[in-house]
């Protein structure tokens, strides 16, 4: 925020910052909140690129919202901020592993395997949901080399 106001020359209260940001996602911004949410999972595995870019993102979406108002997540206005206050070329996904905090299941359809996430793997074993491959067209069934075979004594 320091730096935005130093480059706009324009003052930012300091927002509300919390670490209860939870799954694949490293922050948000919660624009009418002046707040910011960061996960503290990915942060404590990734320190150098939560300072190098998920605080400048989440950040540059608070001063987007000073600037110019409700406006696209990621539209002009906030890759401009991105470009001018923090020298980042504007990225709208982070690139961090997500392993340990989002864990994924593997499924086959006949032409390849798919990766689901928990939610959807969930709803397929409650029976709620079913999936197809884009590409087959064929239903996406539990990958039985993945699940785990238990010792026969």
């Amino acid at each position: 925020m320091t730096l935005a106001a130093q480059k706009l020359d324009r003052e930012f209260s300091p927002p509300v910052v919390n670490f209860n940001q939870r799954g694949r996602i490293a922050g948000s911004a919660w624009l009418e909140r002046w707040e910011l949410r960061f996960n503290p999972v990915l942060l404590a595995d990734n320190e150098a690129e939560f300072m190098a870019e998920i605080i400048p993102h989440e950040v540059a979406h608070l001063v987007a919202f000073t600037c110019f108002g409700k406006v696209k997540p990621h539209g002009w206005e906030w890759q401009s901020i991105m470009r001018s206050v923090f020298g980042l070329t504007p990225r709208t996904r982070h690139r961090l592993n997500t392993a340990k905090v989002a864990p994924t299941f593997s499924y086959d359809c006949g032409c390849r395997r798919h990766q689901l996430s928990l939610r959807r793997h969930n709803s397929i074993q409650r029976g709620k949901r079913r999936y197809q491959c884009l590409h087959c067209n064929k239903l996406l069934s539990l990958s039985t080399t993945d699940i785990p075979k238990r010792k026969v004594p």
